[in-house]
């Protein structure tokens, strides 16, 4: 009996350093996971640079080279794909930024870039949508909420670049720099130019809007500026069923996940609940995969949680959500035999840095056909040990195409 079908599980920026406050072990070791572990038991292991060695990956980047789309060749920057995954349909030649809610006090000074992480920003959105004006400038727009203190703009219009800077300052305490042109492309200077004015009009509605004078009531941030950055322009994905004869779903609350699969034809299956932080519904993420499953010949999910205590710095926060995933996993301990299972990170995110590293991320491949290793814990040193010992983002779909009998030969 050979495979059918592939559920590939990316647990977003688990990997880790050593950390003090875990008496020199990651969070991933410290943490207690009999169901991941027993998955690295059943299955062959090893550790993955998602892009090559020594290159810090972006979720954006890391997830397509799992997926055998090489950035190299296919990615433009974040914006389209987060534009892509909060519901905007992104078309060839749209200009795509990803954008935070953020918090400016009345010197202009950026107290928050994440609003004190809100959540529920669809009515902010809806205002901008009906507020904002650039047709004098002869552009259209879309703008979209996406989880938490997320959104996203695109921008429609003749003549537009994609060569452009960043408003956010990076930091707190700091008064955002205006958006300009990375070139002398005339294009690139009518971009600017747009993005500054939806900037300053937006900065007025969401100054004015109840929502935020309820959020000062109760002494929290108010969302009352945005910052745009990943600026990209929207090119062309061959599409995945066509690339691998494979019908895909992805499920994520993330929407640059989902922004990713939905361009390479996956389908998005959103599920109540799931909010890509540390209060999320895992478990009813897993139901939603092993639903997909039925149905569907391949499925992406992403688990969130743990990258962003990595990029609070929080090791003890991560080591508790990893044990909040392992439990959650348990049933695909029972996963049909007729699934490969592949669970991976796409990038680490040590809590000492506080960012993406690229230091390689544990991989597990499970099911039929595997050459099972003696790695029995999953954990970064660990996999290392394991058969498939070091390789890249790009060599995964190959290697699962290879379990299910869907690869081609090269050569007679």
């Amino acid at each position: 009996m050979i495979a059918e079908k592939v559920l590939f599980l990316v647990l977003d920026g688990i990997s880790d350093r050593p950390c003090e406050g875990l008496d020199g072990q990651t969070p991933l070791a410290a943490a207690e996971t009999p169901v991941l572990d027993r998955l690295a038991a059943e299955g062959i292991c090893g550790i993955m640079d998602t892009i090559a060695p020594g290159i810090r990956p972006g979720s954006d980047t890391s997830h397509l080279a799992l997926l055998g789309y090489p950035p190299q060749d296919y990615y433009t920057g974040r914006g389209p794909l987060e534009a892509e995954g909060t519901g905007i349909h992104m078309t060839a030649g749209m200009i795509g930024f990803r954008c935070n809610f953020a918090t400016m006090d009345e010197d202009g000074l950026v107290t928050d870039r994440r609003a004190g992480r809100i959540s529920g920003t669809n009515p902010l959105s809806a205002a901008i949508r009906e507020g904002v004006d650039l047709s004098a400038l002869g552009i259209g727009f879309r703008f979209e909420s996406g989880a938490g203190h997320r959104a996203a703009l695109a921008l429609i219009g003749e003549d537009l670049g994609d060569a452009v800077s960043s408003n956010d300052p990076k930091g707190e305490g700091i008064s955002p720099p205006p958006i300009r042109a990375c070139s002398d492309d005339p294009a690139d200077a009518r971009t600017a130019q747009a993005c500054n004015e939806f900037i300053r009009q937006s900065a007025e509605i969401l100054a004015a809007h109840p929502l935020n004078e309820k959020r000062l009531q109760e002494g929290l941030p108010p969302a009352n500026f945005l910052l745009l950055r990943g600026a990209g322009k929207m090119g062309a994905f061959p599409p995945f069923q066509e690339r691998y004869g494979l019908s895909g779903s992805v499920i994520s609350a993330a929407t640059l996940i989902s922004g990713i699969g939905k361009v390479v034809g996956l389908e998005h299956i959103p599920v109540p609940g799931t909010t890509g932080s540390v209060d999320s519904d895992l478990d009813a993420k897993v139901r939603a995969m092993l639903e997909e499953l039925r149905r569907k010949d391949f499925v992406l999910a992403n688990i969130k949680g743990a990258d962003e205590a990595g990029h609070d710095g929080d090791a003890i926060q991560k080591r508790d959500f990893i044990e909040v995933i392992d439990a959650a996993l348990e049933p695909l301990l029972t996963l049909s035999e007729d699934t490969i299972l592949v669970i991976c990170a796409d990038h680490s995110t040590p809590c000492p840095v506080r960012d993406h590293s690229a230091d390689p991320v544990p991989v597990v491949i499970r099911g039929l056909g595997v050459r099972v290793d003696r790695t029995a814990r999953f954990d970064e040193v660990s996999c290392a040990e394991g058969g498939l010992h070091r390789i890249r983002g790009r060599d995964v779909m190959p290697i699962v195409l290879d379990l299910i009998n869907k690869s081609h030969k090269y050569g007679a």
